[in-house]
């Protein structure tokens, strides 16, 4: 484990709170946003609810959060059914008293020309990045109403924002609507004491962008690395726990004023007029 993920949270701010996080598991070995997320809920206090489409991945990071004591769950869903993300959204709900927090931190897209993205490409990735959060929010809503209480939360991109030098087109859309829903949920959740906001990292250093990013660039995976933090005005790629350290803040009553916004975890990429050519 790395001194970053050994970080633990100055207190227990999250104590007695349950956090369903969608997109719990890493995709390879290492960090990924969404387990490291998991992993300060829980130092923080919360019962964390690891929701991933693959068991092992979602085991892996309940395991871990065992290992150090903290209180978690693993389950498998994939957020594209629609009967098993309401199901596991309300058997969460039913069997803790109710979803303090949700976090969607789910992500599909496909590189290359978008000529290339077919109609089908597009619905399934839309599908996964969009409609999945809007059937996720609208569930846990009317309890978080109830409650008068709550924070929904979910990962965008900076390819929502601005291009990223190769196309990636159905991915960048759909996190770009992403923040816009997030701004609405927001608003219209107010009087309600909920509260929605976005996270949108940057060029971030997780064993998905090996899988998925590494073919657009030329000269394999460490030319790839070396070229991404040279886009980076701080110099460097982020970590998972860069963007988790915001999650636990934006989670947390530190952050009862915030809603309806984004916070960019970038190291200053969007504030530059870089192009991040990935050759």
């Amino acid at each position: 484990m790395t001194t970053a993920a050994k970080a633990t949270p100055p207190d227990r701010e999250l104590e007695g709170r349950v956090a369903v996080v969608l997109g719990a598991g890493s995709i390879g070995a290492g960090w990924g946003i969404g387990k490291a997320i998991c992993m300060l809920y829980a130092r923080a206090g919360a019962h964390v609810v690891a929701v991933d489409r693959e068991p092992a991945a979602a085991q892996e990071t309940r395991d871990l959060i065992l290992q150090e004591g903290g209180s978690a769950e693993a389950v498998s869903v994939d957020v594209s059914n629609d009967d098993e993300l309401v199901a596991c959204l309300e058997a969460a709900g039913a069997a803790s008293g109710g979803i303090d927090i949700l976090y969607f931190n789910v992500g599909i897209g496909k590189a290359g020309p978008s000529t290339e993205t077919t109609v089908a490409d597009w619905r399934r990735i839309s599908d996964a990045n969009l409609t999945a959060l809007h059937l996720a929010a609208t569930t846990v809503v009317p309890a978080m109403r109830k409650r008068r209480r709550g924070v929904i939360l979910a990962t965008a991109s900076i390819a929502g924002l601005r291009d990223v030098g190769y196309p990636h087109l159905a991915y960048g859309a759909t996190k770009a609507a992403l923040i816009q829903y997030q701004r609405l949920l927001a608003v219209e959740n107010a009087p309600y004491g909920i509260r929605a906001n976005t996270i949108v990292p940057g060029l971030i250093d997780t064993p998905r962008i090996e899988k998925t990013v590494a073919g657009a660039y030329k000269g394999g995976l460490e030319r790839m690395k070396a070229v991404r933090a040279s886009q980076c005005p701080l110099g460097r790629m982020g970590t998972a726990f860069d963007v988790a350290e915001a999650a636990l803040f934006l989670a947390s009553d530190r952050a009862a004023y915030v809603t309806g916004t984004e916070l960019l975890i970038d190291g200053g990429l969007a504030a530059t007029a870089r192009g991040p050519a990935p050759g």
